[in-house]
């Protein structure tokens, strides 16, 4: 068993589509996790009574530095499925920086805490978010365009970009405490998991979409917090990922 397994994950947005599957998914394999949810309710039922899991109920945008520090210690990887609500007051009202908060904070514990070995911070992001110094070079201009639109009228999408653009231009690639992957699905769907493809960059427009199953963005996350080979090949990296067989497209 790697030192990641051994070591536990802390899990934020644990009670959402796709957190509480990798919340699943990570005890399966016998992973420890803390998840902080503002409702243990919400938790997937057949998770709350595993030993391997630890509830705190707490609200992540209001939780005090120290306490954050006290729930990270000790632990590998920090899993981000943190995501706005699909509602009115969801997409438009506060905290609209829910995302970019959460990253800013599980980096500032873990520069205060100076982890021996870096800590893994694997986020969930869109295809809607850019790599840096244009990247995605598939992304034309009129596509960039609509996209900088997009970012402009909808919280949540400004929110992803800046989440993912601190971590590329302020945390870097040498940051000594630690280690990110942000993970770009395209159109989540339901559905048990399947034979998926991970790509550097993008491999469908905005408008004419890709399918990606939440089941697969599941694994491949708890893949990145488990596998050394799965970590070392993605870290730094913004990787795209879609359903379908590996190697389908040229």
């Amino acid at each position: 068993m790697s030192a990641a397994v051994t070591a536990g994950v802390v899990l934020l947005g644990a009670t959402g589509r796709t957190g509480g599957r990798v919340l699943t998914q990570l005890l399966e394999r016998g992973v420890g996790v803390r998840a902080i949810v503002r409702s243990a309710e919400r938790l997937p039922p057949g998770a709350v009574a595993d030993p391997r899991l630890t509830v705190v109920e707490a609200n992540l945008a209001s939780m005090p530095a120290e306490a954050l520090r006290r729930h990270v210690e000790g632990r590998s990887s920090v899993i981000s499925c943190l995501g706005h609500t699909v509602s009115l007051r969801g997409v438009f009202g506060p905290p609209r920086d829910l995302v970019e908060g959460a990253v800013r904070a599980v980096c500032d514990a873990a520069t205060s805490l100076r982890p021996e070995t870096p800590l893994r911070l694997i986020l969930m992001s869109s295809v809607s978010v850019n790599r840096p110094a244009r990247a995605d070079v598939r992304r034309g201009a009129g596509e960039r365009a609509f996209v900088a639109v997009l970012r402009a009228l909808l919280p949540p999408a400004r929110d992803n970009q800046r989440a993912a653009d601190a971590l590329a231009s302020e945390v870097g690639a040498e940051h000594p405490f630690v280690e990110w992957v942000v993970v770009r699905p395209d159109s989540l769907t339901d559905g048990d998991q399947t034979a998926y493809q991970t790509h550097e960059g993008l491999v469908a427009s905005l408008f004419r979409p890709d399918t990606t199953r939440m089941a697969n963005v599941a694994h491949f996350m708890v893949d990145l917090a488990t596998d050394e080979a799965a970590w070392r090949r993605w870290r730094g990296q913004m990787p795209v990922i879609v359903d379908g067989a590996p190697g389908r497209r040229a």
